[in-house]
């Protein structure tokens, strides 16, 4: 069983369930803040480096100062703390409490941090690595700096739970003209031909770390990439579908709003970058 969630809150250490938040909290009002989510293999961070590096980019793209340094720090401490060994790092900054109103506090008031750790008692992912997932299409309802990791996920929410609902273990959101840009909490890739293709890098598309890992491992394995927007009506064109995240890891599509995707099995390409990404995992923090 899964101990409860160890948390720091601005730099005190205490049980998530003690953490007391103002409503001033202008992530509270506004969702004004960041926020990053690690995985924990073996008590260590996973890809550490580029997620801290993604978090310095969406304050700088936000505007809120907060010594990041110091905040790393926090955050090992807290996780060696905890004794997870299994499970993941939740990390917010908010631009802090201040009375309500759209524009920033004048003068600036300090922001909010809070790290908490969960601990796995299992792999939730690791079923579907194995048997693939059902996803639904849905239009992508979202604000247009889907770059910046905020807390503005109001659109995300709303397609995560119309896939819940459909009995689909994700959604997969599409513009109005059909391109395709991302899952609800996920990056969406490709195969064609033996090639990988995802969207590139816009204002409207995560720069994911996974996403990021993945490229790399496929430069490794010899698979060409295809940087380019796909549209929903041109998905038969594909011979895999998968989505990637820094939890879900490689994850298969097998079906699209209850209708088997190809034979209805993890495809060639998809199953050799999950090898490779176990593997890079597994020499990155150890066999777990």
């Amino acid at each position: 069983m899964a101990r409860p969630e160890w948390a720091n809150w601005n730099g005190s250490e205490m049980p998530l369930s003690e953490v007391r938040v103002s409503v001033t909290d202008r992530a509270y009002f506004f969702g004004d803040g960041v926020y990053e989510v690690f995985r924990v293999y073996n008590g260590q961070m996973f890809l550490d480096r580029p997620h801290f590096a993604r978090l310095r980019d969406s304050l700088a793209q936000m505007r809120i100062v907060t010594d990041v340094n110091r905040l790393e720090q926090r955050v090992r401490e807290t996780l060696s703390h905890s004794g997870v060994r299994e499970g993941q790092v939740y990390l917010q900054v908010s631009r802090g409490e201040a009375p309500r109103s759209h524009s920033f506090p004048n003068p600036p008031v300090t922001p909010n941090e809070l790290i908490y750790v969960r601990e796995y008692d299992k792999d939730p992912y690791a079923a579907y690595r194995a048997s693939g997932i059902r996803v639904l299409i849905v239009p992508d309802l979202r604000w247009k700096r889907c770059d910046i990791k905020s807390l503005n996920l109001l659109g995300n929410v709303l397609a995560s739970q119309a896939a819940d609902e459909a009995g689909c273990q994700e959604a997969i959101m599409a513009l109005e003209d059909g391109t395709i840009t991302e899952g609800s909490h996920s990056t969406v890739f490709g195969v064609r031909g033996g090639a990988l293709v995802t969207a590139p890098l816009e204002a409207n598309i995560l720069p994911g770390i996974t996403r990021k890992l993945v490229l790399e491992l496929a430069d490794r394995c010899g698979i060409p990439l295809e940087e380019r927007p796909f549209l929903v009506d041109s998905l038969h064109e594909l011979d895999e579908l998968f989505v990637t995240s820094t939890i879900a890891e490689v994850l298969p599509i097998v079906e699209i709003e209850a209708h088997p995707w190809k034979s209805g099995e993890p495809g060639p390409v998809t199953r050799r970058l999950q090898v490779a990404y176990r593997d890079y995992v597994s020499a990155a923090v150890g066999p777990h």
